[in-house]
């Protein structure tokens, strides 16, 4: 029995090591679509970093933002336009890297919280009950399902990017010697509304991922 346990435990950590290095590595592959938009450029990490907290545990998430930003801190170039350096995290854009491990050090446990609170927390072990449970609901519980499901990744999310952006904003001032109207329309105005349709995308892959990992 014990054997047994040890070898679930070691399969489950193998499990979540092989996560967070692919999530680091979208980030990093997501960094590189880069499109400059003035000091602060488009890309789309902040599709794959909402993506990543949909779909990983909290300590997954958080343990992913955590490697990808070192890695691009000791050099390697995982940042936007393919840079790396500690000299990107101390510019004026630095502040949505690094804001962006606080927004997953908030937002992933929040996510957790409310998918507890809403009964939507995956328990272990019970995959496959909660497979042959969901199978044999109707098409309106499963509706509802889902809009919980899908809220809560939402306001998470949102809760991210506010998290990233305050940071980035508040660097992008104190770095290029801005005023706080012109670092907000400079470094975040630009962005909210193309941001919210990547949060809703990367909502929406996740519910994917989990339906098709799930059948």
């Amino acid at each position: 029995m014990a054997t047994a346990m040890a070898s679930i435990k070691s399969t489950s950590n193998a499990r979540s090591v092989s996560f967070v290095g692919l999530a680091i590595a979208i980030m990093a592959v997501s960094a590189w679509v880069t499109v400059p938009l003035g000091p602060v450029p488009f890309t789309l990490q902040m599709f794959a970093i909402v993506f990543a907290v949909a779909v990983l545990k909290p300590r997954e998430a958080i343990a992913a933002m955590a490697g990808y930003l070192i890695l691009g801190a000791v050099g390697l170039p995982v940042f936007s336009g393919m840079r790396g350096g500690l000299g990107i995290l101390a510019g004026p854009t630095g502040g949505f890297l690094w804001g962006s491990f606080f927004g997953v050090a908030v937002a992933a446990p929040l996510l957790h919280a409310l998918r507890s609170r809403f009964g939507l927390a995956k328990r272990s072990g019970s995959s496959s009950i909660e497979s042959a449970e969901r199978a044999r609901l109707s098409l309106a519980r499963r509706a509802l399902f889902f809009i919980r499901s899908a809220a809560c990744e939402l306001v998470a999310g949102v809760v991210f990017v506010a998290i990233s952006y305050a940071c980035g904003w508040a660097q992008l001032m104190v770095v290029a010697g801005l005023d706080p109207l012109t670092a907000f329309l400079v470094g975040c105005a630009p962005f909210v509304l193309v941001d919210g349709c990547k949060i809703v995308a990367a909502v929406a892959c996740a519910q994917a991922v989990r339906s098709s990992v799930r059948s």
